[in-house]
C-alpha cells in the first residue's frame, strides 16, 4: 500500500520527536521526502552528517536506509544488515588484511541486537564483485555505524537490493534504487 507524501513526512516527523532520525544517501532513494537527512554518496560524507546529527541533535536512534548492491545474489527487495565492514582499504604491502584499518580499535561493526547480513562499504560503485567477501556492498553504512559506535548511538540500517554488483550495476541501480521506500516506511510504522 502507498502513503500519501504528507503522511511520510507526518511519520518521519513523529520518529524524530521519539529520538530517531533517518539518514540516507541521495533524495531520490527517498522520494525527495522531507525530514529525512541526506548526506550524498561516500563514506566521509556519511560520516559528516552523521556527526552533524549526532553533535545537534543527540538522537537516541540512527537509521540508514538506502540502495544496495548484492554479492549474494540470493538476496533481493529490503533487507536489514546487522554487520559493516570496509572493502576499499587496502594496506596489504603493510602486511594488513584488505579491509583492515592499520591501528585503529573498531574494524568490523556487528549489531548485537538484531538479525541481518553484511554490508561492505567503499567509495567507488562496484560493478565487479570478486574480491568482496559480503552479501551486500554499498558506499555509506560503515561510516555511520562507526560514528554510532564512537558515540554510543544506537544504528540501524535497512537496505533495499538494486543490482547484482555486477556488470549492469549501474544500469540497474538507476533504473531500481528509489523503489524500496514504501517497503522501507512500512517498516518504520513499526517503530
Amino acid at each position: 500500500m502507498s502513503n500519501s507524501k504528507d503522511e511520510v513526512e507526518d511519520l518521519i516527523d513523529q520518529l524524530k520527536q521519539k529520538g530517531i532520525f533517518i539518514l540516507c544517501a541521495l533524495p531520490f532513494e527517498a522520494d525527495n521526502t522531507n525530514n529525512i537527512f541526506y548526506s550524498g554518496l561516500g563514506k566521509i560524507n556519511a560520516a559528516i552528517k552523521s556527526m552533524e546529527i549526532i553533535k545537534s541533535y543527540k538522537p537516541r536512534l540512527i537509521i540508514n536506509y538506502g540502495s544496495c548492491g548484492a554479492i549474494n545474489t540470493k538476496l533481493k527487495g529490503l533487507i536489514k544488515i546487522n554487520k559493516f565492514i570496509q572493502h576499499d582499504i587496502d594496506c596489504t604491502p603493510l602486511g594488513f588484511k584488505r579491509g583492515i584499518t592499520p591501528y585503529d580499535d573498531i574494524q568490523d561493526i556487528i549489531s548485537t541486537n538484531s538479525e541481518g547480513f553484511s554490508c561492505a562499504s567503499g567509495d567507488y560503485f562496484v560493478s565487479d564483485k570478486n574480491s568482496i567477501t559480503s552479501d551486500v556492498v554499498d558506499m555509506e553504512a560503515y561510516a555511520i555505524a562507526k560514528s554510532c559506535e564512537i558515540y554510543d548511538i544506537q544504528f540501524e540500517c535497512l537496505k533495499y537490493i538494486s543490482d547484482n554488483a555486477d556488470n549492469d550495476a549501474a544500469n540497474n541501480w538507476k533504473e531500481n534504487c528509489s523503489k524500496g521506500f514504501q517497503l522501507f516506511i512500512s517498516y518504520l510504522k513499526s517503530k
